[in-house]
């Protein structure tokens, strides 16, 4: 899949649904834990031999660190870009089905504030 060479950053968390973005949220989830291969492929119902592999890639990138045979989160590694990536999901499943949610539109007919006339015309310097 192609993406834009200026944006792009190799630290970038694995898109989403993949085997590294689940089993990376996983371990985000419990940062002082470690996991061997075989229990994350048991837990996220991923094959073990996917496991091992995407672990290695995990750690290429620096977002997941190993001692021995436990593997868990990078702290010093996973930034502010992961944490609000990984906050951002929390947040869209805290508040799934809520109004907002069910609602899309709920914005349409709220004034535009930056518009000249948007509520009486007049702003404060």
């Amino acid at each position: 899949m192609p993406v834009d060479f200026e944006s792009y950053r190799p630290t970038d968390l694995p898109d989403e649904g993949t085997n590294g973005r689940r089993i990376l949220e996983f371990l985000a989830d419990r940062p002082d834990l470690g996991y061997r291969a075989g229990e994350l492929a048991a837990e996220l119902d991923i094959p073990r031999g996917s496991v091992g592999t995407t672990l290695s890639r995990l750690e290429e990138r620096g977002l997941v660190r190993h001692k021995g045979e436990y593997w868990a989160i990078d702290p010093t590694a996973f930034d502010a870009h992961a944490a609000s990536s990984v906050g951002l999901r929390t947040v869209a499943e805290e508040f799934a089905g809520d109004y907002y949610d069910e609602n899309p539109d709920w914005d349409a007919d709220l004034p535009d504030l930056n518009s000249e006339g948007g509520d009486d015309g007049e702003r404060d310097a």
